[in-house]
C-alpha cells in the first residue's frame, strides 16, 4: 500500500504539472503518454492469432496527433491530417509482405489501436481547447480531478460496502455499492469545479460528472475483457504496484470522447 500510495501521488503530480504548466508541455506529455499506451495495447493483443505491426501503427498515431495538435498550437490547417492517408495504406501494404496466416487480423489490431487509444486521448486534448479558443487548463484538469474522484469513491465504497457484484464475469470485484460511491464523489467533485471554475454552468459540470461516472466505468470493464481475453493481468509494469499506464486510462478511453460530444452539443 505504502509503495501504491507514493506511486498515485507522483502519477498524480506529473499529469497535474502537465495540464497547468503549458500548453506546450500538455501537448507533449499526452501525445508520449498515448503513444506508450498505445505500445501497451499492442503488447497485450499480439498472439498467434494476430500481431499488430507496431511501429507502423506507432507512427501513424503520433503523426495523427502531433498534425491536430499543430492545429492549435500553430494554426496549422486540418487538411494536413490527410498526410495519415498514406500510411493507413502501409498499413495494409506491409501486411502483404509479412507472409502470416490471417494479415487481415493484423491490420485490424494495427488500426484498433488508434482508434481505441490515440483517439479517446485526442478527445481529452480537445477539451483544453474546447471552451476558449486559446488554451484553458481546466476542462481537462476538471474532467481529471472527476475521473480520479470517480475511481476513488469506487474503489473506497466497493471495498468497505460493496457486497453486490456489478460484473462479475468480467471484474469479479466491482461492486454495485462502488459504483454509486463512484458516481457520488464524481458528483460532490463537479459541484466543487463548478464553484471555482465558472467556464461551464453546474448543470452542464454535473452532466459531465455523469457521462464520466458512467463511459469511465465501461471503459475499466472494457480494458478488463480485453486484459481477460488476453490472459493478462496487468498492462505493463510501469507504475510499481498500480501496473502500466492504460491500466490508470482506462477510464479516459470511453469518457473522453463522450464528454466531448456533450460538451459540443450543450455550448
Amino acid at each position: 500500500m505504502r509503495i501504491r500510495a507514493i506511486t498515485a501521488l507522483f502519477f498524480v503530480l506529473v499529469v497535474l504539472g502537465s495540464i497547468l504548466w503549458s500548453v506546450y508541455l500538455f501537448t507533449i506529455f499526452f501525445i508520449m503518454l498515448s503513444t506508450y499506451c498505445l505500445q501497451e495495447f499492442y503488447r497485450i493483443v499480439a498472439d498467434e492469432t494476430g500481431k499488430p505491426n507496431r511501429w507502423v501503427g506507432i507512427l501513424l498515431g503520433v503523426l495523427a496527433f502531433g498534425l491536430y495538435a499543430a492545429h492549435y498550437l500553430a494554426g496549422l490547417s486540418m487538411a494536413y491530417l490527410l498526410l495519415t492517408a498514406p500510411l493507413i495504406a502501409i498499413v495494409f501494404i506491409v501486411s502483404l509482405y509479412q507472409k502470416r496466416a490471417k494479415p487481415f487480423a493484423d491490420i485490424a489490431y494495427t488500426l484498433l489501436g488508434v482508434v481505441y487509444i490515440v483517439l479517446p486521448f485526442v478527445s481529452f486534448y480537445t477539451l483544453g481547447f474546447t471552451a476558449t479558443e486559446a488554451y484553458d487548463y481546466r476542462l481537462p484538469l476538471g474532467f481529471m480531478l472527476i475521473l480520479w474522484g470517480n475511481d476513488t469513491g469506487a474503489y473506497l465504497v466497493g471495498r468497505y460496502f460493496g457486497k453486490h457484484l456489478l460484473f462479475e464475469r468480467i471484474s469479479p470485484k466491482k461492486t454495485w455499492e462502488g459504483l454509486a460511491g463512484g458516481v457520488g464523489l464524481a458528483l460532490i467533485t463537479s459541484l466543487v469545479m463548478a464553484n471555482y471554475f465558472t467556464l461551464l454552468p453546474t448543470w452542464q459540470w454535473v452532466g459531465v460528472a455523469l457521462i464520466i461516472s458512467i463511459f469511465g466505468t465501461y471503459g475499466d470493464l472494457v480494458e478488463s475483457m480485453l486484459k481477460r481475453s488476453q490472459q493478462v493481468k496487468d498492462s505493463g509494469s510501469v507504475l510499481p504496484g498500480h501496473g502500466g499506464l492504460l491500466d490508470r486510462f482506462d477510464g479516459l478511453l470511453l469518457a473522453a470522447p463522450a464528454v466531448l460530444a456533450f460538451l459540443k452539443i450543450v455550448l
